[in-house]
């Protein structure tokens, strides 16, 4: 039986989480079938994102809108959700549901004065149940399924699932295993054969940040990178953004069975200082999901993330120890 959500999550272990989301009977939710396209979904699901990242103490890492599923490499910012007013946590709930009514009034300056004592803790209570909500990766992956599913089934004239039953996670327990999973998800179309380089793949964060690095900025909506990875995970990613480029750049060109030519000279130092060899580090980048269960991380800490989770055996140790060492 599935572990609950909630269950998976972990934050004394890590703030990092692979989330995956499937279309019911893997129908499509862009593309073409049928002679119809349905490729105007993928910015559905883009933007939903990007609406998300700002109202969620969430950070978006990175994220591929495909066919029929959807990949992100979420961060949960517990800090920042717990740092907001009350007033903000209801303006933010605000922004994707419509509250209550004492809500309604609490956040109106005129129309505030006039609750009472009992009505404003009530609503501080309330606030307080929606500031958890604003760090919860369900609630995030409820908000972002349930618009589009109730979005595409008005344009289709049907009722019904729009997704699986529920979407999976993964924790991503140290930056080895982060910077595997980012690449794996950037890459996700060009191993797909629906771009031919990273840049040109649309609706995925590689793309949304290396626009925003060609006019010297960087994008509101993802996390930022920070650098080295000695610094705390926390507070960024742990690399450097033109490290992750020609990281993903020099990987694309291994993986992709139409590209020609082929990188000779060494690899990217990030690799070096993540201490993962060549071909550990291809079988990482096209066959993520595979390789990792419920949690991804070097061995050493696969047995703590197990103890912590009151796992009786560890899960997914063989491909630790022989993926990230």
């Amino acid at each position: 039986m599935p572990k609950a959500r909630k269950s998976q999550i972990s934050l004394l272990d890590t703030p990092y989480y692979h989330c995956v989301s499937r279309c019911v009977r893997r129908a499509f939710l862009c593309g073409e079938e049928n002679g119809r396209s349905f490729e105007h979904r993928r910015q559905w699901v883009e933007d939903r994102i990007h609406v998300l990242s700002e109202v969620f103490a969430i950070d978006v890492c990175a994220y591929a809108v495909m066919s029929n599923h959807t990949h992100l490499v979420l961060h949960i910012a517990k800090e920042k959700a717990d740092a907001l007013s009350t007033e903000e946590v209801i303006r933010r709930w605000h922004r994707l549901y419509k509250g209550t009514l004492l809500s309604q009034h609490f956040i109106s300056p005129d129309l505030r004065k006039d609750l009472h004592e009992t009505q404003i803790k009530t609503m501080e209570l309330t606030a307080e149940v929606w500031r958890k909500r604003l760090f919860d990766i369900s609630w995030f992956m409820r908000a972002l399924n349930e618009y589009i599913a109730r979005a595409a089934n008005k344009e289709d004239d049907c009722t019904g699932h729009f997704w699986e039953g529920r979407f999976k996670s993964k924790a991503l327990l140290d930056e080895s295993a982060l910077a595997a999973c980012m690449a794996y998800v950037d890459l996700n179309p060009v191993r797909a054969k629906m771009a031919k380089t990273p840049e040109t793949s649309d609706h995925t964060s590689i793309k949304y940040r290396i626009n925003a690095a060609k006019v010297g900025k960087t994008p509101k909506r993802l996390m930022p990178f920070v650098g080295s990875p000695r610094q705390k995970m926390s507070h960024g990613l742990p690399f450097t953004l033109p490290d992750y480029l020609q990281l993903v750049d020099i990987t694309s060109r291994y993986i992709h069975p139409n590209k020609r030519g082929k990188v000779e000279h060494s690899l990217p130092c990030i690799l070096e200082r993540l201490n993962i060899e060549h071909e550990q580090w291809l079988i990482l980048t096209t066959q993520f999901e595979v390789c990792f269960k419920l949690a991804a991380v070097k061995v050493i800490h696969l047995k703590q993330y197990a103890h912590n989770q009151h796992q009786q055996r560890v899960q997914g140790r063989q491909n630790a120890m022989r993926l990230l060492g």
